[in-house]
């Protein structure tokens, strides 16, 4: 639709592949977006965070920036593939049973998009990139599947929500004891330490002051990002997306999705007992995420076993939302990685 007639900062040739499907994942049809100028190069699926919060997703298609990457030389390089989660954007439905809603249902779909993607561009192996929850979703993937996967690419890569939460709680208290916010630490009082497992309000409420202390942006004097705002007009500019969808993204799916059961499985769920994985594993953070806490994550690669490569490597302009100036770097890293392979059969289209 593109509400606001933006152009596309990029476009795909007739010979290679820009399209939106819908597949049928955990029997729920969902949609996924792949754009490539050769469909023979390898295949990178990229899982978004959220949940409900589709960039990169199919609202993605002809954009450039996407919050955890850049998109316009991703696809001169990869199949990249873009998913919408169950219950997320333009895989919203009203008739998803709420009870599918689970952690693990969430990994399942990963996973059984992971056999569909290899099958149809006839790839032994792929690239998985994921951010922030998606990182939960893709590091399991990664660790219970690694004979499926090229490498492992966890940007924000989150690992407890429980103990997360404990770092942006010491976080934003410290913060609000420096502001004299007595509002905010009244608030945090009455919300409690993690794990929120109470009710959504409590989970919820815990974000919205987040939020207020901006611990997924980075700015001074010289940084200055998109923003929220920046991330509203992607849904705004996409061709792809109605008021009807945007509604169903900022709205509908949040209310589907956002349940007891599913907050319940957030707190239940620790990657840090994941010992040993026998994938080429890199970490890529904000060194000012403030909203996913990158000390953990640094941590854990440093224990866990692997013969493979592991890396962890800090971007200088960013939070949670990436800088652009980042993204960028993100894209290049991708494409870097992604040249050592030469996993390039000719692809069934």
């Amino acid at each position: 639709m593109g509400l606001f007639f933006k152009k596309k900062d990029f476009i795909i040739p007739s010979t290679g592949i820009d399209t939106v499907e819908k597949i049928n994942l955990g029997g729920v049809e969902q949609s996924i977006l792949i754009q490539a100028v050769d469909p023979s190069n390898p295949v990178l699926l990229f899982i978004h965070g959220g949940p409900c919060m589709p960039v990169p997703g199919v609202v993605s298609r002809g954009q450039d920036y996407a919050i955890a990457t850049n998109t316009k030389k991703l696809v001169e390089h990869f199949v990249l593939v873009f998913w919408d989660q169950r219950g997320a954007g333009k895989s919203y439905s009203h008739t998803i049973p709420p009870q599918t809603i689970r952690v693990e249902q969430f990994i399942s779909d990963g996973n059984e998009l992971i056999g569909i993607l290899k099958e149809k561009f006839t790839k032994e192996k792929i690239y998985l990139a994921a951010h922030s929850w998606g990182s939960m979703i893709g590091l399991s993937i990664a660790s219970r599947y690694p004979e499926q996967l090229h490498a492992y690419i966890g940007i924000s890569q989150l690992l407890s929500w429980t103990e997360n939460d404990t770092h942006c709680y010491d976080w934003v208290k410290n913060k609000a004891e420096k502001s004299n916010d007595t509002k905010t630490l009244r608030k945090l009082e009455q919300i409690g330490k993690p794990p929120y497992v109470k009710n959504v309000k409590q989970w919820t409420s815990f974000r919205t002051i987040l939020m207020k202390y901006k611990s997924m942006i980075y700015e001074n004097e010289t940084v200055k990002h998109p923003g929220m705002l920046g991330g509203l007009k992607l849904f705004l500019n996409s061709s792809d997306y109605t008021l009807k969808d945007i509604f169903n993204t900022f709205y509908r799916a949040y209310q589907l999705t956002y349940t007891q059961t599913l907050i319940n499985d957030f707190a239940n769920v620790n990657l840090n007992l994941i010992k040993k994985i026998e994938v080429p594993l890199y970490f890529l953070h904000g060194t000012h995420d403030f909203h996913v806490d990158g000390k953990p994550v640094k941590r854990f690669l440093e224990e866990v076993e692997t013969t493979l490569d592991k890396e962890m490597y800090w971007f200088e302009n960013s939070s949670h939302m990436f800088h652009p100036v980042d993204t960028q770097e993100i894209e290049d890293f991708l494409i870097k990685l992604g040249s050592s392979n030469n996993d390039s059969k000719s692809a069934v289209i």
